[in-house]
């Protein structure tokens, strides 16, 4: 289990969800986190297909990129936030349902590179397939100062 070196990192998860525009109009929403593992969940509806009736690609790389920013997000510093520098994704299957479910896990928590895999399911991890695999990097950045 890893720690974060943020005690309010839970003020801060929060925060990335309730905030973050694009987040709450796609409808991502937290379901558990710790420090180092985040996961989320998304009820689908029209709007997130593609003109086949399968979930688009973006919604599958957008759920997968944000869960595993939040699990780097939750193990830094109150004075740092993180920007995905790169990620790769793999569409393994086309995803069809209701639900879909994300599980986001740092690999390496690096002080300045963060290294964390996403996987996306449709329905629960248990009994869903696998329908998404990425790998993403965080570069953890320095808030500016209210003075600057």
């Amino acid at each position: 289990m890893m720690e974060s070196r943020n005690p309010a990192f839970m003020d801060e998860i929060h925060r990335l969800f309730d905030t973050a525009p694009f987040i709450r109009s796609l409808g991502l929403k937290l379901v558990a986190i710790a420090p180092g593992r985040c996961e989320t969940e998304l009820v689908l509806a029209s709007h997130h297909l593609q003109q086949d009736g399968v979930v688009h690609a973006g919604v599958l790389a957008t759920m997968a990129d944000h869960t595993s920013g939040t699990a780097g997000a939750a193990i830094i510093g109150a004075d740092n936030y993180v920007l995905t520098a790169e990620f790769k994704i793999n569409l393994l299957r086309a995803a069809r349902g209701d639900r879909l479910h994300c599980v986001g896990t740092v690999l390496k928590p690096g002080r300045r590179l963060i290294v964390a895999e996403s996987e996306v399911f449709d329905g629960n991890p248990d009994s869903g397939k696998l329908v998404a695999k990425a790998t993403v990097t965080l570069a953890v950045m320095t808030k500016p100062s209210a003075e600057a």
